[in-house]
């Protein structure tokens, strides 16, 4: 019945031949039945009639065996249709636990991190890891699981060569397999490979806007050959990495786009200030010094005039005053000369409500830093008089984990919304375009709390995300 998968009869065992005959002689069969047990169109196993004497087994065993084995068969597909179904859960559950990952934009590593976890222990694997391809080939593993409780430390740097399944994919761009490692595989990466164990592996291309940016492969330590599903089950979980490469380099590219704006916006600021003060305002200043000089020369007794001429000085000396605030406003000298302290301490100073500075930096801190923490105390400054109806507004700097921390409260209505026009839109703009968060708390009659964080150390974007 195994090679023609329908029913059989043997009326007398001791006629047979083969291993199984053996095995029947053996245990005294007489007479042996078999109806195949077919399962969604394929032969599952076989159901036996057995007789221990030499009599024959009724001419019906067959048609009477046939209906047992047709609720085998359902038993069967029913328990095989729930192992499939639970397995396609425990598929999705997997995916979408990395997809929510991707889609809060979580850091590349954190995905990374993740997808090697959810591959491995999904496919039963012993290994899961994660590699970035070089120009030249190498492969770069940025994150590794094991089920073997060793840890695969990420950072390993193999370069191309030989027979294993990253130089295959880097060759080909296609997924590639290997089912005897320890037979078939050579190269740098087989060398790695074998020390850790692998017996089978399978490797899958990361594609990244049509270019091979690495691959993700899981691998075993026992004899058998990954399942021949596992290709088809990596492909979901290579597309979600895909996806946020995607994303962290379109967020990295954007970030840059944004700060390259804030920049040219500062230098322009700066310009417009060293305009004014070389040019308007020096021309004010000696505007009023020859008026001055034109008093001299008016007869005492023309007090008209002498008056006339008073109010034309006074009024040349308000225009240079109030030049020189919109100057200073523009980009203020005392930050750039003495930092962020004196910066702010001037600020309130000029504030119209009173401020309580708590400063707990003095040292310089990178230019960009300085000027958005600036103009973040000012704007919350300009705002409470406006607005907040506040009588006292508290500013709190500090640093602490390689970041700069800026607080700034007021006692007064609150109800502050960024749509409204308040220049916290811009502000957040300029805080973020240098890696940094801006908060605001303003619940109605609460006053209003903004909080920023800006990173002390300003690296430029990478061209590769890790």
């Amino acid at each position: 019945m195994s090679e023609t998968g329908r029913p059989a009869r043997i009326d007398d065992a001791a006629e047979s031949s083969g291993a199984p005959a053996d095995f029947a002689r053996a245990r005294g069969f007489g007479s042996v039945v078999g109806v195949p047990i077919n399962v969604e169109g394929r032969l599952w196993g076989v159901m036996m009639a057995i007789s221990l004497t030499a009599e024959p087994l009724p001419p019906d065993t067959e048609d009477r065996l046939a209906g047992f084995t047709d609720l085998v068969a359902t038993a069967i597909a029913n328990t095989q249709a729930r192992v499939e179904l639970r397995g396609a859960a425990e598929e999705q559950a997997a995916l979408r636990r990395v997809a929510t990952l991707v889609a809060r934009a979580a850091p590349p590593k954190e995905v990374f991190a993740a997808v090697a976890a959810e591959a491995g222990q999904l496919l039963s694997a012993d290994f899961a890891v994660l590699g970035r391809y070089e120009p030249n080939g190498t492969a770069l593993y940025v994150a590794a699981w094991t089920r073997t409780g060793r840890d695969f430390p990420a950072g390993i740097q193999v370069p191309p060569g030989g027979r294993n399944v990253h130089t295959l994919v880097f060759e080909s761009g296609c997924p590639a397999r290997i089912d005897d490692y320890a037979a078939v595989s050579s190269g740098p990466a087989s060398v790695v490979g074998k020390e850790w164990g692998f017996r089978a592996t399978v490797c899958m291309p990361i594609n990244v806007d049509g270019q091979l940016w690495g691959a993700l492969s899981v691998a075993s330590m026992n004899d058998k050959p990954m399942p021949s599903d596992t290709e088809d089950r990596l492909a979901g979980f290579t597309e979600l990495v895909a996806t946020a490469i995607a994303n962290a380099e379109t967020q990295a590219a954007l970030t840059a786009s944004r700060a390259r704006i804030v920049a040219a916006a500062d230098t322009a600021r700066r310009r417009i200030e060293r305009d004014l003060h070389d040019g308007p305002q020096q021309r004010l200043v000696s505007l009023a010094l020859r008026v001055r000089t034109v008093q001299l020369s008016v007869p005492l007794d023309a007090d008209e005039l002498i008056r006339q001429l008073d109010e034309v000085t006074d009024g040349l000396a308000a225009a240079v005053d109030e030049l020189r605030e919109v100057a200073r406003g523009i980009h203020p000298a005392v930050l750039a000369e003495g930092g962020l302290r004196p910066a702010l301490k001037a600020l309130a100073r000029r504030s119209a409500i009173p401020v309580r500075l708590d400063i707990q930096t003095g040292e310089r801190h990178p230019e960009p830093v300085e000027t958005a923490a600036y103009y973040a105390v000012s704007e919350a400054l300009t705002n409470a008089a406006k607005h907040s109806g506040a009588t006292v507004v508290d500013v709190h700097v500090a640093t602490r984990d390689g970041r700069l921390h800026v607080g700034i409260r007021d006692d007064g209505r609150g109800g502050a919304a960024p749509c409204r026009g308040s220049g916290l839109v811009g502000l957040t703009d300029r805080v973020e375009a240098l890696g940094g968060q801006l908060r605001l708390h303003s619940p109605p009659g609460a006053g209003t709390t903004i909080r920023l964080t800006l990173p002390l150390t300003q690296q430029a974007p990478s061209e590769h995300t890790d």
